[in-house]
């Protein structure tokens, strides 16, 4: 039987939603092995003078516990 940890994390990019979500693993992988799936809860941006400069998500990381 398997166990499954779930874990909030936060990230940003100045690229998009997508490269913060791949940041975002990929520093968490460094340190937590077997990571199952990310599900990305909430995303939101960062405005400065009418334009984007921040895009922001919030992850739920899921992996497996030895």
């Amino acid at each position: 039987m398997s166990v499954i940890k779930v874990i909030e994390l936060m990230s940003s990019s100045k690229k998009s939603w997508e490269d913060a979500t791949a940041k975002a693993v990929k520093k968490a992988g460094k340190s937590i092995k077997e990571i199952r799936s990310a599900y990305v809860q909430d995303q939101s941006v960062v405005v400065k003078n009418g334009e984007i400069v921040e895009y922001r998500v919030n992850l739920k990381v899921s992996f497996e516990v030895k």
